[in-house]
């Protein structure tokens, strides 16, 4: 009987051991991301569980708020201690790793896969460094858009969408004698800039954008550019809540899920909460390009790939890539985030009709990129920076403002 319990005992003990080394074969990857919202969690979800299928193992580490992401990430790079992967915005701020050498090439698995053929070219250039890929792409956002609350406007007597910053801001009068909210704002940093960017747009046109800032341009027409754009960013202080400072961009959305609040300006991934919800776009809400542009800012998300000394998490690191990349992925993912798929050759008639509209004017080449690709992570905290100053400063003097704004480039 004592040698039956032994062999049992010794037969358990060997099943425990076989386990474990199993499941240490299996590619396992830490994934550090801010995707922490009801729509970017659902998003992520997809990569995760498609992950998983492929026998992989995702071990979850979301940090709230961008911001915390990308500090907890760079102290985790200099402890020496990086995660398998992190999600990351394509730009200049991937390109500083890259040149350091802390990031994995994933040239082998674009090749195998063949992104140069599926991807814009544009989105191949920012994803590739000195000849290799190194970044993941997962979807494209649009950043020029304005959503609005069916319920909202329907009680405020606004029938259609306004074409012109003038007739906006009449609808705005129109809300706020309603009894609602005007504007869901939403009172950080980075989201005054995105309308700061989108209004920007909407007053010096694509090129005028570029040359401000690719080109640095400080022409006459791109100071006035300027001056225009924080005149009209400042008469919207007038139409939002005592309680905008600091709200966060889905609390900002709640508040037009809930027709307490007729518009905000934000990302196209405001239409995940919509979505978790169960609100439908053309029905529950609408979008619509900020008055008077005739294009769309854009940023693009991927996912980065530190080196970590591990072999193991090296093969986790390109099943994953894999994954990003594989064409329903990318549909299903772009469906819970609110995102454009990056792949152009995806079945795009599940997209919604905000989606649609994004992916037309990328196709059309009517698209400018977000502060964050094209300039360096320093001077994008420095734009934060200008744009909040004159948001809660409180200062009508345009003029001054729009003289000082090329500072934030030396």
């Amino acid at each position: 009987m004592k040698t039956m319990m032994k062999l049992l005992l010794a037969g358990v003990a060997f099943a425990g051991f076989f386990a474990a080394a199993h499941a240490e074969d299996k590619p396992t990857i830490e994934m550090m991301s801010s995707w922490t919202s009801g729509g970017e969690a659902a998003a992520l979800n997809v990569i995760k569980t498609e992950f998983e299928k492929r026998g992989g193992v995702w071990e979850d580490s979301s940090i709230a708020g961008f911001g915390a992401a990308d500090a907890a990430f760079q102290n985790r790079i200099v402890a020496g201690d990086a995660p398998g992967a992190k999600q990351g915005v394509i730009g200049l701020a991937a390109a500083d790793f890259v040149s350091q050498g802390l990031f994995n090439p994933i040239d082998d698995v674009a090749a195998a896969g063949k992104w140069a053929g599926v991807l814009p070219k544009s989105i191949t250039d920012l994803i590739s460094y000195d000849g290799k890929v190194y970044l993941a792409p997962t979807g494209a956002h649009g950043e020029s858009w304005v959503f609005y609350s069916k319920e909202a406007v329907s009680k405020a007597g606004i029938a259609e969408e306004p074409k012109s910053w003038d007739e906006f801001f009449a609808d705005l009068d129109k809300l706020k004698a309603a009894g609602i909210v005007p504007v869901a704002w939403g009172g950080q940093p980075w989201q005054q800039t995105k309308v700061f960017n989108m209004i920007l747009l909407s007053q010096v046109g694509i090129d005028g954008f570029l040359k401000i800032y690719v080109d640095k341009d400080k022409s006459e027409a791109s100071v006035d550019g300027v001056k225009k754009t924080l005149e009209i960013l400042g008469k919207l202080r007038g139409y939002v809540d005592a309680g905008a400072a600091g709200r966060n961009w889905n609390d900002a959305t709640a508040m037009l899920i809930t027709a307490k609040a007729g518009v905000q300006f934000m990302g196209d991934w405001a239409k995940g909460e919509f979505t978790v919800a169960g609100k439908e776009p053309g029905k529950d809400y609408g979008c619509m390009i900020a008055p008077e542009s005739k294009g769309m800012v854009y940023i693009a998300d991927s996912l980065w790939f530190p080196k970590t000394g591990n072999a193991g998490t090296d093969k986790a690191q390109k099943l994953l890539a894999e994954v990003v990349m594989d064409p329903a992925v990318q549909v299903e993912f772009a469906l819970k985030k609110g995102a454009v798929p990056m792949r152009t050759d995806v079945d795009k008639s599940k997209l919604d009709i905000c989606a649609r509209k994004g992916a037309e004017l990328m196709a059309a080449g009517a698209i400018v990129p977000d502060q964050a690709i094209v300039l360096t992570p320093q001077q994008v905290g420095a734009l934060d920076d200008y744009v909040d100053e004159y948001w809660s400063g409180g200062s009508n003097d345009a003029a001054s403002a729009a003289a000082n704004f090329f500072a934030i480039f030396e």
